[in-house]
């Protein structure tokens, strides 16, 4: 392990490793981006120190020295997390943190602080942080964090890029495919509906059948969840 002096000295107690020469090869069919780890602290021992423990993992770490410098970044559209000092030189972290909310940028946050402050801390979970760590910090203790972290922003955007797919399909749909769903997810059959609707029961079964083909439902049931989380998203 290599030592960085100056990093001990502002309470970061980890060692960053030594990387060996060996690599990880990646299939060429795999497309999935790789995550990354930001970090914004104002003090280039302190960010060197943890880009090189992320480096260590295998793990793509970008660093900035202030707040405007992460906001002003192009930032790849990837897994990522940030992990945030609180006490900064004019924008603090926790400025920085209500500007994200603020903007809707969905980043899970790791902050970290050589002063332990309950105030503080309370304020920045109520915001959404994920963690609230005080120096000086251990290795495992901040990587646990980071990819419990990652491990929460790679099933958030999962959920968003389906929800998506799902209005992509609705879009699909026509104005009449659209009532008929909207009858049969309250569990009318398909004489009620067609009875309702002035339709024949042939007519009701193919719009019916659109309807589940557009939206790929294997069943009623699942339908019936995805037009919750259609409405549930306007």
């Amino acid at each position: 392990m290599v030592r960085v002096g100056p990093s001990h000295r502002h309470g970061l107690r980890f060692l960053p490793r030594v990387l060996s020469v060996s690599c990880v090869v990646t299939s060429p069919q795999m497309t999935h981006p790789s995550p990354v780890v930001f970090v914004v602290d104002d003090d280039r021992s302190m960010r060197d120190a943890m880009e090189l423990l992320m480096r260590s993992v295998n793990l793509k770490a970008q660093t900035f020295e202030s707040p405007r410098e992460f906001l002003a970044a192009t930032r790849a559209d990837a897994p990522s997390c940030l992990i945030l000092d609180v006490r900064l030189p004019g924008s603090s972290g926790l400025d920085l943190q209500r500007q994200l909310v603020e903007a809707h940028v969905d980043i899970p946050i790791i902050f970290i602080t050589g002063h332990a402050d309950v105030r503080v801390s309370v304020r920045a979970m109520k915001a959404g942080a994920i963690e609230f760590l005080t120096k000086p910090l251990g290795d495992q203790e901040l990587l646990d964090a980071v990819h419990h972290a990652l491990d929460r922003n790679r099933a958030s955007r999962a959920a968003r890029a389906e929800l998506a797919s799902l209005h992509h399909k609705y879009a699909s749909l026509t104005a009449r495919e659209r009532e008929v769903m909207q009858l049969v997810v309250t569990g009318l059959l398909n004489k009620q509906i067609a009875d309702q609707m002035g339709l024949s029961i042939v007519t009701v079964k193919l719009h019916r059948g659109q309807v589940m083909r557009k939206l790929e439902a294997g069943s009623v049931a699942e339908l019936v969840k995805m037009v919750q989380k259609i409405e549930a998203s306007r």
